[in-house]
């Protein structure tokens, strides 16, 4: 692909995008978010990729905004650049939402900043006991980007994510599970497999559902009880003219694994 730092691996309908800037410990620098951008679009738009993974090369995951764009003046400089367009950091996040595949973050390290809010953007989170969690855009006298004051509060509730992004702690693996944060926190060595693992339950279901459920859980906080029956309704009459419903049905008469095709 000629990325400097992102690389893209895929296998088993899964496509691992892992970020590779590990000497400054994977932060945003340079092309690196048009590259994120660009890995985003190939997976997305692979018809045989089922799962995304997002992970860091060497001991972070993502430590946000590269310092020294910013105090040399690069990164102030592209963003009057870009001031009437779309960042290609809104542009990921936008695209991992509507996404009609699953996204999980393999976080291994500290996940800082955008990069925090990158983990967040991912439907799932694993962590490594080693990660750790900070929204520290004000202790740089800066403000969350990459969707942080739209996701957070999802996760954690308002004054938490209010707690988090005013003070810009950081918190370790554990306490990111206890507030609803991660999903999952495994001991450092078992994280990607871990993540595969899931990622492979997942490849392995019918898309078009999982497609559906993603948008419907989504949307949660804008429906009512009698929206989503409606919505589930409506889903499942469409799922049960597909050539997979009949599949799972059949596989389980005969006591085998099925094979969706996504049809």
């Amino acid at each position: 692909m000629g990325w400097e730092r992102v690389l893209l691996d895929k296998k088993d309908r899964i496509a691992t995008i892992t970020l590779n800037n590990p000497e400054k410990y994977n932060a945003f620098s340079g092309r690196m978010r048009e590259e994120i951008w660009e890995a985003v679009q190939d997976v997305c738009s692979d018809q045989d990729i089922r799962v995304i993974v997002f992970t860091g090369a060497g001991k972070a995951f993502c430590a946000g905004g590269d310092v020294e764009d910013f105090v040399s003046g690069k990164l102030q400089e592209r963003l009057k650049e870009i001031s009437n367009e779309r960042m290609p950091m809104n542009k990921i996040v936008l695209a991992l939402n509507e996404v009609e595949k699953p996204v999980i973050a393999a976080v291994n390290g500290v996940a800082a900043g955008g990069g925090c809010n990158l983990a967040l953007a991912c439907d799932i989170r694993i962590a490594s006991e080693k990660a750790r969690f900070g929204e520290v855009f004000t202790r740089r006298g800066a403000h969350p980007d990459w969707g942080g004051i739209y996701l957070l509060p999802r996760l954690v509730g308002y004054s938490k994510a209010a707690e988090l992004i005013f003070t810009g702690e950081l918190i370790d693996a554990q306490e990111a599970l206890r507030i609803g944060i991660v999903n999952r926190v495994v001991p450092h060595e078992e994280l990607m497999p871990a993540t595969y693992e899931m990622a492979t339950r997942m490849a392995k279901n019918a898309p078009i559902p999982i497609a559906f459920a993603k948008r419907g859980l989504q949307n949660f906080f804008k429906m009512d009880l009698a929206m989503a029956l409606d919505y589930e309704s409506y889903v499942l009459g469409l799922t049960a003219n597909s050539e997979d419903f009949l599949e799972g049905f059949k596989s389980f008469m005969e006591k085998r694994e099925p094979v969706f095709k996504g049809r």
